[in-house]
């Protein structure tokens, strides 16, 4: 749903115009010092790119799943880091809140969210527990009028930069599935609250993710989302839709990328006395990318647009992450070959793409489990 054509059209304009002039010039420097530079983050405050889809009551600006969508692919076109670096505020590092906290924690939270001041991060994942979300093992135990947490998180996204995180953590030790789970806020400096050291990953460079470790952190009991226990888990699935509706959308974007940087070569790369994009074998590559990038683009459209409409998506956004995460795959790899050996070398993007999205096929759900989301919510409805 575009709620006003227009002034859609000159946000898109300017992202497109800051992702080109600015972000993709510094790409290099962002793999080359894992860091984004502080001008650049100012930028992106300033362009109100951290509150994309916060509610404008709150300072956002009140995205709807249409035109974030629209400004995913956009912002795609550039590192991956950037839009990791938003990614959290405007998704599941504030949608939990904004679906099911109070008004008092969202008027708090919210505005800092949306104007970059504070950096959000979402902790869900641990050591043990990854797909399997509600098997996590966190406690957090009620202490009077806190609660004390104790628990290990991993792989978490922004956590060296982050000022507040939405945490899971298991408040009734008797139920042991997603009925026992509730999601707190804790923020930055935190007694008890340890920050790992930054891992070190294939790609993504300027994405940062740690362990995060809870040591009989106490956290006050008016932190705890919406008020109350045993629905942390059902405010995580509330935003998984959403989550990967965005992340299908990033593919698209990276994958048009891609795709213009290899049809770019293709047409100056000379072999034989003439263009190599004049051979058969290497317009079926280029071709078949540009299929799979309408497809999936198509796709993530008709998504954004049902789940405005108030439609169950979930099988929907299923499908889109797992067909748009697969296809960018498959769009590298052709990409690279495309470049030949040129495309082995970090002189050129496509290296450094390669490696960046491989890992769109694991976060928000690996394919796998979107396999499972899809063929359940298939056999579900099938007995209804």
């Amino acid at each position: 749903m575009i709620r006003d054509q227009e002034t859609l059209n000159v946000l898109l304009d300017t992202l497109s115009r800051f992702v080109r002039e600015r972000l993709v010039p510094a790409e290099n420097e962002v793999a080359e010092t894992d860091q984004i530079p502080a001008d650049i983050v100012a930028e992106m405050r300033d362009i109100g790119l951290f509150g994309l889809c916060i509610p404008e009551e709150y300072g956002g600006l009140g995205l709807t799943m249409e035109e974030e969508v629209l400004v995913a692919f956009e912002i795609a076109k550039t590192s991956p880091a950037f839009r990791s670096l938003i990614g959290t505020n405007n998704g599941i590092g504030s949608q939990g809140l904004i679906v099911d906290g109070t008004e008092e924690q969202k008027n708090h939270y919210l505005p800092k969210l949306a104007s970059g001041e504070l950096i959000a991060s979402f902790a869900l994942t641990e050591p043990g527990s990854g797909s399997d979300a509600a098997s996590l093992r966190t406690s957090a135990r009620r202490d009077g009028d806190h609660y004390i947490i104790n628990g290990t998180k991993r792989f978490i996204t922004n956590a060296p930069e982050a000022g507040v995180f939405t945490v899971m953590a298991r408040t009734n030790p008797d139920v042991k599935g997603a009925g026992g789970i509730s999601a707190f806020i804790v923020e930055k400096g935190t007694p008890g609250l340890v920050i790992g050291k930054t891992d070190k990953k294939m790609g993504q460079k300027g994405a940062h993710t740690s362990d995060v470790i809870f040591e009989d952190c106490r956290v006050p009991a008016a932190n705890i989302i919406g008020g109350k226990e045993g629905v942390g888990f059902k405010t995580a699935m509330k935003v998984l839709d959403k989550g990967r509706l965005h992340i299908a959308a990033i593919c698209v974007g990276a994958a048009e990328r891609m795709l213009d940087d290899a049809l770019r070569y293709a047409m100056e790369r000379q072999q034989f006395g003439k263009p190599i994009a004049d051979f058969q074998l290497i317009q079926a590559m280029l071709a078949d990318s540009k299929a799979e990038i309408y497809a999936a683009r198509s796709m993530v459209l008709d998504a954004a647009r049902r789940r405005d409409s108030k439609q169950d998506i979930s099988t929907e956004a299923a499908c889109c992450k797992m067909f748009a995460s697969e296809m960018c795959g498959r769009v590298a790899d052709r990409a690279v070959q495309i470049h030949g050996g040129a495309g082995y070398v970090s002189e050129y993007a496509i290296e450094r793409f390669y490696r960046d999205v491989r890992l769109f096929r694991i976060y928000e759900g690996t394919t796998q489990v979107q396999q499972l989301v899809i063929a359940r919510n298939m056999i579900k409805n099938a007995q209804m």
